[in-house]
């Protein structure tokens, strides 16, 4: 995989362990991992990942 720009959210913590980061892979899919394990990198399908989004906000109360 080439080299990733990683993003953050900005609701981390301030060391900056305890997130999620995500990444576009210049394809239509997204790279995520988790800050405290970054050599393991998960893919998804774009539009699939947006509709988890989406599904999950609907459901934040």
């Amino acid at each position: 995989m080439p080299e990733l720009k990683w993003i953050k959210s900005s609701f981390s913590e301030a060391s900056g362990n305890n997130c999620v980061e995500v990444a576009a892979t210049g394809s239509d899919r997204v790279a995520l991992r988790e800050s405290e394990s970054p050599a393991d990198v998960l893919t998804a399908d774009r539009t699939a990942l947006e509709a988890l989004i989406r599904s999950l906000r609907r459901r934040t109360p």
